[in-house]
Protein backbone atom coordinates (compact mmCIF):
# COMPACT_ATOMS: atom_id res chain seq x y z
CA UNK A 1 0.00 0.00 0.00
CA UNK A 2 1.32 3.48 -0.85
CA UNK A 3 1.02 6.33 1.27
CA UNK A 4 -2.22 7.02 -0.67
CA UNK A 5 -5.03 7.10 1.77
CA UNK A 6 -3.10 7.38 4.56
CA UNK A 7 -3.70 10.26 6.77
CA UNK A 8 -1.18 10.76 9.24
CA UNK A 9 2.99 11.21 8.40
CA UNK A 10 4.92 10.70 11.71
CA UNK A 11 9.28 9.92 11.36
CA UNK A 12 10.94 7.98 14.20
CA UNK A 13 14.44 7.56 13.93
CA UNK A 14 15.90 4.11 15.10
CA UNK A 15 18.07 4.70 18.37
CA UNK A 16 20.12 1.76 19.69
CA UNK A 17 17.94 1.80 22.54
CA UNK A 18 15.14 0.34 20.47
CA UNK A 19 16.75 -2.70 19.37
CA UNK A 20 17.35 -5.72 20.48
CA UNK A 21 20.91 -7.82 20.93
CA UNK A 22 20.62 -8.99 17.14
CA UNK A 23 20.53 -5.11 16.25
CA UNK A 24 17.18 -4.75 14.92
CA UNK A 25 14.16 -2.99 16.43
CA UNK A 26 12.99 -5.23 19.06
CA UNK A 27 9.27 -6.22 17.96
CA UNK A 28 7.56 -4.38 20.90
CA UNK A 29 8.89 -1.04 19.82
CA UNK A 30 6.37 -0.86 16.96
CA UNK A 31 3.89 -0.37 19.31
CA UNK A 32 5.60 2.44 20.56
CA UNK A 33 5.93 4.00 17.30
CA UNK A 34 2.59 3.36 15.86
CA UNK A 35 1.13 5.25 19.79
CA UNK A 36 3.24 8.14 19.34
CA UNK A 37 1.86 8.34 15.28
CA UNK A 38 -1.82 8.22 16.45
CA UNK A 39 -0.99 11.17 19.35
CA UNK A 40 0.99 13.04 16.55
CA UNK A 41 -2.64 12.36 14.07
CA UNK A 42 -4.45 13.80 16.51
CA UNK A 43 -2.83 16.64 17.32
CA UNK A 44 -2.57 17.24 13.84
CA UNK A 45 -6.05 17.36 13.57
CA UNK A 46 -6.79 19.71 16.67
CA UNK A 47 -7.07 17.17 18.91
CA UNK A 48 -4.48 16.69 22.44
CA UNK A 49 -5.15 13.58 24.47
CA UNK A 50 -4.78 15.63 27.69
CA UNK A 51 -7.46 18.09 26.47
CA UNK A 52 -9.52 15.91 25.77
CA UNK A 53 -9.27 13.80 29.27
CA UNK A 54 -9.66 17.15 30.75
CA UNK A 55 -12.55 18.43 28.56
CA UNK A 56 -14.29 15.44 27.67
CA UNK A 57 -13.66 13.18 30.35
CA UNK A 58 -12.21 10.49 27.72
CA UNK A 59 -9.21 8.46 27.69
CA UNK A 60 -8.65 5.52 24.83
CA UNK A 61 -6.91 2.37 25.02
CA UNK A 62 -5.52 -0.20 22.63
CA UNK A 63 -8.29 -2.82 22.80
CA UNK A 64 -6.42 -5.20 20.17
CA UNK A 65 -3.25 -4.89 18.28
CA UNK A 66 -3.04 -7.02 15.48
CA UNK A 67 0.81 -6.49 13.98
CA UNK A 68 2.63 -8.59 10.48
CA UNK A 69 6.52 -7.97 10.74
CA UNK A 70 7.70 -8.11 7.09
CA UNK A 71 11.19 -6.79 7.09
CA UNK A 72 13.53 -5.65 10.63
CA UNK A 73 14.20 -2.21 10.99
CA UNK A 74 17.88 -1.28 11.89
CA UNK A 75 19.73 0.85 14.28
CA UNK A 76 19.88 4.72 12.60
CA UNK A 77 17.29 3.74 10.54
CA UNK A 78 14.68 7.22 9.78
CA UNK A 79 10.92 5.15 10.12
CA UNK A 80 7.93 6.41 8.67
CA UNK A 81 4.56 5.95 10.63
CA UNK A 82 1.81 5.82 8.63
CA UNK A 83 -1.76 6.19 9.86
CA UNK A 84 -5.15 5.86 8.75
CA UNK A 85 -8.61 5.53 10.37
CA UNK A 86 -10.28 2.61 7.89
CA UNK A 87 -13.58 2.47 10.45
CA UNK A 88 -15.68 3.34 13.81
CA UNK A 89 -17.84 2.64 16.21
CA UNK A 90 -19.89 4.37 18.46
CA UNK A 91 -16.91 3.84 20.84
CA UNK A 92 -13.98 2.47 18.99
CA UNK A 93 -11.65 3.42 16.50
CA UNK A 94 -9.84 1.00 14.16
CA UNK A 95 -6.69 2.56 12.28
CA UNK A 96 -4.14 0.69 9.91
CA UNK A 97 -0.59 1.48 10.16
CA UNK A 98 1.70 1.03 8.52
CA UNK A 99 6.21 1.18 9.08
CA UNK A 100 8.10 1.82 6.08
CA UNK A 101 11.36 2.88 5.89
CA UNK A 102 13.58 3.55 2.29
CA UNK A 103 13.80 -0.08 2.18
CA UNK A 104 10.06 -0.53 1.92
CA UNK A 105 7.09 -1.82 4.29
CA UNK A 106 8.45 -2.94 7.21
CA UNK A 107 5.64 -3.49 9.49
CA UNK A 108 1.90 -3.68 9.62
CA UNK A 109 -0.49 -3.29 12.33
CA UNK A 110 -4.22 -2.94 12.85
CA UNK A 111 -5.02 -1.06 16.12
CA UNK A 112 -8.57 -0.86 17.62
CA UNK A 113 -8.72 1.26 20.10
CA UNK A 114 -11.92 1.76 22.53
CA UNK A 115 -13.13 5.45 23.89
CA UNK A 116 -13.37 5.54 27.90
CA UNK A 117 -14.49 7.42 30.96
CA UNK A 118 -11.34 8.26 32.41
CA UNK A 119 -13.25 8.90 35.78
CA UNK A 120 -14.27 4.54 35.43
CA UNK A 121 -12.69 3.48 32.18
CA UNK A 122 -16.02 1.76 30.97
CA UNK A 123 -16.60 2.35 27.43
CA UNK A 124 -18.31 5.28 26.48
CA UNK A 125 -18.68 7.38 23.03
CA UNK A 126 -16.02 9.10 20.93
CA UNK A 127 -16.45 12.74 21.63
CA UNK A 128 -18.85 13.96 18.78
CA UNK A 129 -16.10 16.06 16.91
CA UNK A 130 -13.62 13.91 17.13
CA UNK A 131 -16.25 11.29 15.73
CA UNK A 132 -17.21 13.54 13.25
CA UNK A 133 -13.53 14.15 12.07
CA UNK A 134 -13.03 10.65 11.77
CA UNK A 135 -15.84 10.06 9.62
CA UNK A 136 -15.12 12.24 7.41
CA UNK A 137 -11.12 10.88 6.46
CA UNK A 138 -12.12 7.27 6.70
CA UNK A 139 -14.79 7.48 4.20
CA UNK A 140 -11.78 9.25 1.78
Amino acid sequence: MSEAGFLGRHQVRVYYEDTDHGGVVYHANYLRFMERARTEMLRTLGFSLDALERDEGVVFAVRRADLDYLAPARFNDLLDILTRVQRQSPTRTFFVQEVRCERGLLCRGDIEVVSLRADSFRPTPIPKALRVVFSDISTQ
